[in-house]
C-alpha cells in the first residue's frame, strides 16, 4: 500500500490543510489527527507541510516493515526496536539524509506518540535513561538532576561561510532592476529571510518613519529600521517598475502572464539560479546574504542582544550559531593584540 501527503486548501480552519492518504483516498487518521492538533496550536503552514511530511516518510517505512494493516495503530506495535531499526533505515538510504533531519524526525515521532498513546515511547535497555547534575545555565543554585533517553546523531559542527565583498559586489551588479536590487537589499542590508521578503505587503512600509514590519516565523511580528540604500531601491520600484495591481503583496511579477501577482518561492528561486549561473557566484542564495548580514553586523560591533532582535530569533542560542569567524577576522584581531602587548601605552601623567 502506498501513501502520500495531499493539499486541501478548503479544509475547515481547525483541521490541517496537508492530509495523509493512502492510494485509495483513504486518510491516515491516526496521523492527521497529530496534525490536526498541531493546526489548532496556530503552527504555520509550511510547519504543518514539513510535519506531514516527515510522518509520510516513517508511515511509508514502517508500511514496509511490517506489512499489516496500518490504518490501526496500537502502542504494543512499536517495539524497544523500531525507532533503532527506523535510524538505520535512514542512514542506509541513498543520499543518506543529514544528522540534523535524523533528529528532527525521531524528535517528531516521539512527540506523536506521547499524543497518540499519552505515554512516552519504548526504548531499548542500552538506552536506559542516563541521568546528570546540572546548575543553572548562569551557574548558581541548587544541583538539578536531568534525564535523557533520545537517540540522537551526532551532528558536526554547522561552519557557515559568510559571502566575501568581492562576491557580493559581483552578484548585486548583475541585476538590472529596481525590484530585484531590493529584493536582495532586504536580505543584505536587513537580514531577512527569503519567505519574509516574500511576504512584505504595502502596509507593511513605514517609509516616513524609515521602519517596515516584518511577519518572522511563529508569527512574531519585528519591526525593523530601513538603511537610506533600501529606501531608494524600494521608492525606485514602486515609482516605475511595480505595475498597476491590487496585489497587497510589495514584490510582484514584472512580466509575462504572472504580472501583478505575488512573487512566489519558485520565482525568487529561478531569479537567483539565473544570476548564480550568470556571475559564478555559486554560493550566493537567499540564506547566504542572511549569514553575510549577520557577520557584518557581528563586525561592526552591535550586541548579540539586538542581532537576535533585528534577525527575529527566539533563542539567542540560534543567533550565536550564524556568529562565524573566518580565519582573516582571527588573524586581524590576534595581529591587533600583539601590536597593543608590543606597544603599550605610556602611563599618563598626573
Amino acid at each position: 500500500m502506498t501513501f502520500q501527503v495531499i493539499h486541501h486548501p478548503r479544509l475547515p480552519a481547525s483541521q490541517a490543510p496537508f492530509r495523509i492518504v493512502d492510494e485509495t483516498g483513504r486518510e491516515l487518521e491516526w496521523a492527521n489527527r497529530f496534525l490536526d492538533a498541531q493546526r489548532v496550536r496556530g503552527l504555520a503552514e509550511l510547519t504543518l507541510r514539513a510535519y506531514s511530511l516527515t510522518l509520510l516518510h516513517f508511515v511509508r517505512w514502517w508500511s514496509r516493515q511490517t506489512g499489516v494493516e496500518i490504518h490501526e495503530v496500537r502502542a504494543d506495535r512499536f517495539l524497544p526496536s523500531t525507532l533503532v531499526d527506523y535510524v538505520r533505515a535512514q542512514l542506509d538510504e541513498h543520499p543518506k539524509p543529514n544528522p540534523e533531519c535524523i533528529n528532527s524526525r525521531c524528535s517528531l515521532l516521539r512527540r506523536w506518540f506521547r499524543f497518540h498513546f499519552q505515554q512516552e515511547m519504548p526504548h531499548p535497555l542500552y538506552f536506559m535513561q542516563r541521568t546528570w547534575y546540572r546548575r543553572s545555565p548562569l551557574g548558581y543554585g541548587r544541583m538539578v538532576a536531568v534525564a535523557s533517553t533520545d537517540l540522537k546523531i551526532k551532528v558536526p559542527e554547522r561552519v557557515i561561510q559568510p559571502l566575501t565583498v568581492e562576491q557580493v559586489e559581483c552578484f548585486w551588479g548583475s541585476f538590472g532592476s529596481a525590484r530585484d536590487l531590493a529584493i536582495v537589499g532586504f536580505m543584505l542590508l536587513n537580514g531577512l529571510r527569503s519567505r519574509e521578503v516574500l511576504a512584505l505587503t504595502l502596509e507593511d512600509l513605514e517609509l516616513s518613519q524609515a521602519q517596515v514590519r516584518v511577519h518572522g516565523k511563529g508569527s512574531r511580528i519585528r519591526w525593523m529600521p530601513l538603511p537610506p540604500e533600501t529606501m531608494r531601491l524600494v521608492q525606485c520600484y514602486l515609482q516605475t517598475e511595480r505595475p498597476l495591481t491590487n496585489a497587497p503583496q510589495l514584490f510582484v511579477s514584472l512580466k509575462g502572464r504572472a504580472r501583478g501577482t505575488a512573487m512566489t518561492p519558485a520565482g525568487l528561486r529561478s531569479l537567483f539560479r539565473h544570476h548564480r549561473a550568470a556571475t559564478g557566484v555559486k554560493l550566493a542564495n537567499a540564506h547566504r546574504f542572511r549569514h553575510t548580514f549577520a557577520g557584518e553586523m557581528l563586525r561592526g560591533g552591535i550586541s548579540l542582544p539586538a542581532l537576535q532582535r533585528l534577525m527575529g530569533h527566539s533563542h539567542i542560542q540560534t543567533t550565536m550559531r550564524y556568529i562565524h569567524l573566518s580565519s582573516q577576522d582571527v588573524f586581524d584581531q590576534y595581529a591587533r593584540a600583539v601590536a597593543r602587548i608590543a606597544k603599550p601605552e605610556p602611563p599618563k601623567l598626573s
